[in-house]
């Protein structure tokens, strides 16, 4: 359904933009119909990069996303139009989504505007209706009102629902349920597995690798800007190859050690992106080959829907 091939981002910074900042580098990969894929990767790694440049909010560097064989970046008028009536977006924090002056549900107005203006008024009430109730949602309760008065739960469930209304087919779904309390994210983890069942296409961009297990049929690890590992969530969490892959495994949250501990040691190793391995400041001396500070090395299948850009026990280097 979806694909990316060689995608990249760069942003101009610095004194009169002299600077380039790569976001993204050079990513591939696809999302089949009805499949969940995981985007998975720490703060910075270009994970929102893409589903934006996939959403056609920034325009892309290098490369190409394709969507049912048609190049996005090639969509105008019209035929941009219908892309967004298929390929919705659902962000991090609904809060900002919403104009706090209108009532929530002037999204699906706005919907109904657009997309639908031949619809009758009870009919678009019916179909509101529907789509509030098939995302847990009592309309009654809900609408009419201001952003103020629901929670953020409530207006989660609003905009997936919003994308419900119209023929969507893929959704991006872009840490959606960091902001929310544990009670309600569990639900709306059981709504995507129910919309994925119905045939729905979703990005799960997060990085909560517990969350990215429970809801995925694949995964992609990012790094940097660039794809280190991807396959099946199975392979990738429980024969990890990628040093950064075994590191994220290894600092989920313990009891022994505060997380925040090991955000400070992480960073300390930071350094500026060469042309060599993204992931060659943070990996173990041991690992390291002479050629791993020049050359970036290629994603190699090691096992079916298991493709990795380095493992110890291939003695490719380290990328």
């Amino acid at each position: 359904m979806l694909k990316l091939e060689g995608v990249s981002k760069a942003y101009r910074v610095g004194t009169f933009g002299g600077k380039e900042l790569h976001a993204v580098r050079d990513v591939t990969f696809d999302v089949g119909d009805g499949e969940v894929v995981s985007l998975i990767g720490e703060s910075g790694s270009g994970k929102t990069t893409i589903g934006k440049m996939i959403l056609k909010l920034v325009s892309i560097t290098g490369g190409s996303v394709f969507f049912n064989g048609v190049d996005v970046s090639t969509l105008e008028g019209g035929a941009l139009k219908e892309y967004y009536r298929t390929v919705q977006g659902v962000f991090q924090d609904p809060f900002s989504t919403y104009n706090p002056i209108f009532k929530a549900d002037r999204i699906f107005a706005m919907v109904r505007d657009e997309f639908y203006p031949e619809v009758k008024t009870a009919e678009w009430a019916s179909k509101v209706d529907a789509s509030l109730r098939s995302v847990g949602l009592n309309p009654p309760d809900v609408l009419g009102k201001f952003p103020h008065q629901l929670s953020g739960g409530q207006l989660q469930r609003f905009l997936i629902a919003r994308a419900l209304l119209l023929d969507t087919q893929f959704l991006v779904a872009d840490e959606i349920i960091s902001m929310l309390d544990a009670s309600r994210r569990i639900d709306v983890l059981n709504l995507l597995a129910d919309l994925k069942s119905g045939g729905l296409s979703i990005l799960f961009i997060t990085h909560d690798l517990s969350l990215a297990y429970y809801i995925s049929d694949r995964a992609v690890i990012l790094y940097r800007g660039r794809v280190v590992e991807m396959g099946s969530t199975d392979k990738l969490y429980y024969n990890p190859q990628h040093p950064y892959t075994r590191m994220l495994m290894a600092t989920v949250p313990r009891l022994d050690k505060k997380w925040e501990d090991v955000r400070v040691e992480l960073r300390a190793q930071e350094v500026e992106l060469g042309s060599g391995c993204c992931y060659y400041e943070r990996c173990s001396p041991s690992l390291r080959r002479a050629g791993c500070a020049l050359e970036r090395p290629p994603l190699i299948e090691v096992d079916q829907d298991h493709l990795v850009a380095c493992s110890p026990e291939l003695h490719i280097g380290s990328g």
